[in-house]
């Protein structure tokens, strides 16, 4: 994790306290479930919990023990013996690290992803707030970079919308299928820890029971939760390049927020550069770097190897931690983006009303001349105004094989006829007003 894109929220959920109070909390509940079955004493569940709950673990103690055996989760244990006292001898009963390690990133993954889904709501509701204040603002609609009919900056915006309801989907769909636990003992088998004990645990922690965990949870759930992350760091990098571009000096039709006191070049004052957005491009891609990894770690040896988890042990964090800094720094551009209408509606007239042509083409066609002919005569004096020789109606107006009365013409170039289903997207988008 870099600090620099680090919410303490997100970090906290990474820290090794967190972590190795998981941990506990996975032991004991595995305890109190052996003491119903009267596999350990009662007594001795009932002392963990009471010298454990409220424990703060040192990790420094820990990670020296590790130094020692070479194991973290035996380092772990030994040192919550040295917390808890000699009742610590009942736990792990039956267990393998992996149920412990596993079970504990799932609460992990699970734990931040629900940060990431609020993170998308404060998303939505900019995007929301935005779209329905630019709802009919005019704008050119673009292909290839390049001008061509008219849409609104709100139908831009709710364009983005819909992309991150769908990113929420995903997130909530993630969750579900990697908040899974384990607690099968050795190779999955439950020879010396009952099922009974595994679903004990997975209700305790607000999980689903691993239907089969063999030693480890299948790595098919990871691989599919980072690419999950990866398509929401997408969508974020999609609408970050859409600014990025809206902000360029020829365009100005948007821009970041540029606060007081802000300075945007060392070397030439007048700059005023879209660094926010330039730092999601960034991100999303350092989000979209954990897939690979974890589409490699589904290929285990039989039931059991440990090649994942030196690559978890960066994905998890770093990823998580990216795309939640990410998603909020997203919600803070839209939220203050700074639009120019009069710039929208500048360069939408910038050639002339050739963004009207394909309304001539089509009336043309609907009074008897072919689609050929049609095409050949609106982009024969569509090809005059783009080498600035003038007026596009004008041209049409003077030109013998453009059968369409003067008053015909005119209404065809009528910005509103574009913007008349608008309201049908929106109520597909937002509901009905």
């Amino acid at each position: 994790m870099i600090p620099r894109y680090t919410r303490p929220e997100a970090a906290a959920i990474w820290s090794p306290q967190t972590r190795f109070a998981i941990m506990f909390e996975i032991e004991a509940h595995a305890a109190d479930a052996m003491a119903d079955l009267g596999v350990i004493p009662k007594e001795a569940a009932a002392k963990i919990w009471e010298k454990g709950r409220n424990a703060q673990w040192d990790a420094e103690r820990i990670d020296a023990i590790e130094r020692e055996v070479k194991h973290d989760v035996i380092a772990f244990l030994t040192h919550v013996t040295e917390v808890v006292g000699p009742e610590a001898r009942f736990l792990h009963q039956g267990m393998t690290s992996s149920d412990v390690n596993d079970t504990t990133l799932a609460v992990q993954l699970a734990r931040a992803t629900d940060l990431l889904i609020e993170d998308v709501d404060l998303v939505l509701a900019a995007l929301k707030t935005r779209a329905l204040e630019h709802r009919m603002t005019p704008m050119v609609g673009r292909s290839h970079a390049i001008h061509a009919e008219p849409i609104t900056f709100g139908l831009k915006l709710a364009g983005y919308y819909a992309e991150f309801q769908r990113a929420k989907e995903r997130l909530a769909m993630a969750r579900f299928e990697i908040a899974t636990c384990a607690v099968s003992g050795a190779v999955g088998t439950f020879a010396n820890v009952a099922p009974e004990v595994e679903a004990y645990v997975a209700e305790k922690m607000g999980l689903a029971v691993e239907p089969v965990s063999t030693q480890v949870i299948p790595r098919d759930r990871h691989a599919a939760y980072f690419a999950a992350l990866a398509v929401v760091a997408s969508s974020i990098e999609r609408l970050a390049v859409e600014i990025r571009h809206l902000q360029r000096t020829e365009v100005l039709e948007a821009e970041e927020y540029f606060s007081p006191g802000q300075k945007g070049s060392s070397a030439m004052p007048h700059k005023r550069n879209p660094i926010l957005t330039e730092n999601l491009t960034g991100l999303a891609r350092l989000v979209r770097s954990a897939v690979v990894p974890a589409m490699e770690n589904v290929a285990l040896w039989h039931e059991r190897d440990i090649s994942h988890s030196s690559v978890e042990r960066g994905i998890c964090p770093d990823a998580t931690v990216h795309l939640d800094f990410a998603l909020r720094r997203l919600a803070g551009v839209v939220e203050k983006l700074v639009v120019y209408p009069e710039n929208m509606a500048k360069n939408l007239d910038r050639l002339g009303g050739l963004v009207h042509s394909q309304r001539v083409l089509l009336a043309l066609t609907q009074k008897g001349l072919s689609r050929e002919a049609s095409y050949s005569a609106v982009q024969r004096n569509a090809m005059k105004v783009w080498r600035g020789e003038g007026d596009f109606l004008a041209f049409l107006k003077a030109d013998p094989e453009v059968t369409l009365p003067d008053a015909e013409l005119e209404e065809l170039f009528d910005l509103g006829y574009h913007f008349k289903h608008v309201d049908t997207v929106f109520a597909r988008v937002f509901g009905a007003a």
